[in-house]
């Protein structure tokens, strides 16, 4: 696959050669305008049969969570399909199950474990921080100021941060500070992108043009304020920016830099810089959603990876180094100023939660990034992410099936069914949701597929690398791939 290469210094990063961005959507263009390409019926159905014979303590005990539990899981990156399996071990590159199964984790938590799970450093801080003074007090600790000082440092944007206890938690912060720093209510988000469960956000999720589509419970007021833009058509967000300083202007722009759904639809190399000159031109924030990319993508974020300086950052999953309570807001003083602390009345915006900082999981996340720094995991993860994805290109290749995969860094991505890439008409959308559903099924049996071999993805479409994916892992995962790939028949 060709580059397209920003002009920086890639040393520390994870991605050291960015992806061909035009090339990607020709090839997933061509991808969604083809029928699907399943596993075959008989083979689907062993595999399917594989797993219920490896793992029935985790069907027994789903069955039994059914009663208790709505759709007997809790987390919405739980895989579901033929059921959810029950983990009982994390470590390193490899997860384990109630039935004592093994297998390659590329979940990683959803990204936050870059070090690879259950790092044993960092659970040996976190063990003496409970020890001494227990997960949670209600007042300042310590580590509040070091894990501040530490994404301060490293982070461009970031002069101040606060903690809160989860992405979305940070999502509703900062917007709610843009819109009074600018006093202007118009928030533009990029189509498909996922910021969180807020019932203002909760608009053109997953893929683009969906609009309202999963905003069941929301009044239509909720997001009023709310509109999307194509990924990668600033002529849209010029255009949007330009139509709402004529009714009031827009508080911010808030987008993933590496492009929504943590890099799925990739961004241009050039998007970012361009947003923000855009969000200067018409006096809107500019926000970077960096729950995947921070410390991820390296140390400065993809901020730094790009050299774009957004107006405040949300912070997620790692800043607990993968322990509970995970979100943040950081930004300029002059902004982060407008945030109240404690009983602080005036013209502050609202923020808080009980749990937001607490001991434990500053502590965690000081020492997650602490290590992160000093192993430069970043860019170790980015070479398995490399590594795995060339493998899954020739993969792709060797058995002539119209599969793409493409990386930024260690976030990887594997296009099987193409659900998140049919294209949305509102006169042709029963049709289309019809296919999307049919892909989406395909996507789950892949993922499925994938399970029976040892493999856990996210919904069988995304992959994250960490640190403890060693060439013989990625090699191990390769030859685990080619055994579900053989099996279709083109």
């Amino acid at each position: 696959m060709g580059s397209v290469q920003p002009d920086i210094n890639t040393k520390g990063f994870a991605i050291k050669e960015y992806l061909d961005v035009k090339a990607t959507y020709q090839k997933l263009d061509k991808l969604v305008q083809q029928p699907p390409v399943p596993i075959s019926r008989p083979q689907m159905d062993l595999y399917l049969k594989k797993v219920n014979e490896m793992c029935p303590k985790s069907k027994a005990m789903v069955t039994k969570a059914m009663d208790v539990i709505p759709s007997g899981v809790q987390h919405n990156l739980a895989f579901n399909y033929p059921f959810p399996v029950a983990f009982s071990k994390a470590e390193g590159a490899y997860l384990y199950d109630i039935d004592g199964n093994q297998y390659i984790d590329f979940l990683q938590a959803g990204g936050p474990t870059i070090l690879g799970s259950n790092y044993e450093l960092v659970k040996n801080k976190a063990i003496e921080l409970i020890q001494e003074c227990g997960p949670s007090t209600g007042l300042f600790h310590e580590y509040e100021y070091k894990i501040a000082e530490i994404i301060s440092r490293h982070m461009p944007s970031v002069d101040m941060f606060r903690m809160l206890g989860s992405g979305t938690e940070a999502v509703m912060g900062a917007i709610r500070l843009a819109r009074l720093m600018t006093g202007k209510k118009k928030i533009i988000k990029m189509g498909g992108a996922y910021h969180g469960w807020s019932d203002q956000m909760v608009y053109s999720l997953r893929i683009p043009g969906t609009w309202r589509f999963d905003a069941k419970g929301i009044p239509w007021a909720s997001t009023w304020h709310t509109q999307s833009v194509p990924p990668n058509r600033i002529d849209v967000l010029e255009t949007r920016l330009k139509t709402n300083k004529l009714r009031g202007g827009t508080a911010a722009v808030i987008l993933e830099p590496m492009g929504p759904e943590s890099g799925t639809y990739p961004l241009d190399a050039n998007y970012c810089k361009q947003a923000r000159e855009l969000c200067d031109k018409y006096g809107a924030l500019l926000i970077f959603d960096e729950v995947v990319t921070a410390f991820r993508i390296g140390m400065s974020g993809a901020q730094g990876y790009w050299g774009v300086t957004p107006d405040l950052t949300i912070f997620g999953k790692v800043v607990a180094g993968g322990y509970p309570a995970a979100g943040g807001i950081g930004g300029k003083k002059e902004i982060m100023a407008g945030l109240a602390a404690g009983l602080q009345g005036g013209k502050k915006v609202k923020v808080g939660g009980t749990l937001a900082a607490n001991p434990l999981s500053c502590c965690a996340g000081y020492h997650t990034l602490a290590e992160i720094e000093r192993t430069d995991a970043c860019a170790k993860a980015g070479r398995a992410g490399d590594r795995l994805t060339k493998g899954l290109s020739m993969l792709i290749d060797k058995y002539g099936l119209p599969y793409v995969a493409y990386n930024q860094g260690s976030i990887c991505h594997l296009e099987t069914a193409g659900t998140l890439f049919v294209k949305i008409n509102i006169f042709k959308i029963k049709k289309q949701l019809q296919e999307i559903n049919a892909r989406k099924k395909m996507m789950e049996e892949m993922g499925a597929a994938f399970m029976a071999e040892g493999i856990v993805t996210l919904a069988g479409s995304r992959l994250y690398c960490s640190m403890a994916d060693t060439d013989e892992i990625i090699d191990e995962a390769l030859n685990r791939f080619e055994n579900v790939f053989q099996k279709i028949k083109v």
